[in-house]
């Protein structure tokens, strides 16, 4: 089984010392059967007076800072090795209920993924429901498959990937139109057209391993990724990777699963003083294929290190926030 390290490092830069308010930190990986993971640290500059880690709604680790100290920067570094095994492709036999689209949950499931089945945004002239249709057979019943296939290979192939300097995820509609946005953008936009088919969709967000082979092709490193989970009777929560047409876990690293993305921010704090203290943020991301005798090399883990760069207000898909909480308008 391949093992991967994360190294992750935020720094916010003021030009002024300024106190901080309570940090939401959501960096640690998710552990499952096709991830364990092996070792993880987090350190916060300044120390943090406290911090304590909970589960949050949908299960995510979060960790909770508090602060009782002034300083011109702030910074979080994250580490994390985690045991990789991917799944194969889902494979659906023709006796699988959801073989078949449309299919009916059970009765027993149903309640609980009500959430990820609703439609969060307004389409009012059926623009998202038609694109989600053209993945239907005309003819009669659609292989579910042909539809997640479909809307993956459809999006990478069709869509052209941008970063964006706006605050937050774009609305779906915005996405379909212009034909671009970034990876969490492409998440939303699929979440969506396939709940309009009736099919359970949540947002993932993690990272994206970019092996040494470049015929890969991939887009998004260097950055949290942002993803699809699917939800299919008796095949359960299936991974789909819209930006790069990844079907299953595959280079993929689970943080958080949620309903919508703004419950899936990386790093959310704020900080209490004028906007205009505020001078910019810097973020270095470095995910690598490692050994066993690496991982045990605090040495090794060191030079995993990725030089920190200057983002802008926004990159949706690295996003880490930095809110002010004075009456001036909030500076990320």
């Amino acid at each position: 089984m391949p093992l991967l390290t994360i190294h992750h490092k935020t720094v916010y830069r003021y030009n002024r010392p300024v106190a901080f308010g309570e940090h939401r930190i959501m960096l640690r990986p998710r552990d499952g059967h096709d991830q364990r993971v092996l070792s993880s640290s987090l350190e916060i500059s300044p120390e943090p007076m406290s911090l304590r880690w909970i589960h949050d709604v949908f299960g995510n680790s979060v960790a909770i800072a508090t602060f009782d100290e002034r300083a011109e920067t702030l910074s979080f570094t994250s580490m994390a090795t985690v045991e990789h095994n991917p799944a194969e492709e889902f494979a659906l036999t023709a006796d699988d209920t959801a073989y078949f689209y449309p299919f009916i949950y059970d009765r027993e499931e149903f309640p609980d993924l009500q959430q990820f089945i609703a439609p969060q945004y307004g389409d009012p002239n059926g623009e998202l429901s038609a694109w989600a249709r053209q993945f239907l057979d005309a003819d009669g019943p659609t292989p579910t498959f042909n539809i997640l296939s479909g809307m993956t290979h459809g999006i990478r192939e069709a869509f052209t990937y941008r970063k964006r300097h706006e605050h937050g995820t774009q609305h779906p509609l915005d996405t379909l139109q212009t034909g671009s946005g970034t990876c969490r953008d492409y998440a939303m936009f699929m979440i969506e057209a396939l709940r309009r088919l009736g099919i359970a969709a949540r947002f993932v967000s993690g990272y994206l391993f970019i092996p040494g082979d470049s015929a890969h092709g991939y887009v998004g490193g260097g950055s949290t990724h942002a993803w699809v989970q699917v939800y299919l009777p008796s095949a359960g929560w299936i991974e789909f990777d819209p930006t790069n047409g990844i079907v299953g876990t595959r280079d993929l690293i689970r943080v958080a699963v949620a309903r919508d993305p703004r419950q899936a921010v990386p790093l959310h704090g704020c900080y209490l003083g004028s906007a205009d203290a505020y001078v910019g943020m810097e973020i270095g991301i470095n995910v690598v294929s490692v050994g066993d005798d690496e991982v045990r090399s605090d040495e090794a883990l060191e030079q995993l290190e990725a030089p920190v760069r200057e983002v802008p207000e926004e990159e949706s898909d690295a996003r880490s926030v930095a809110q002010s909480q004075s009456q001036s308008p909030e500076k990320v």
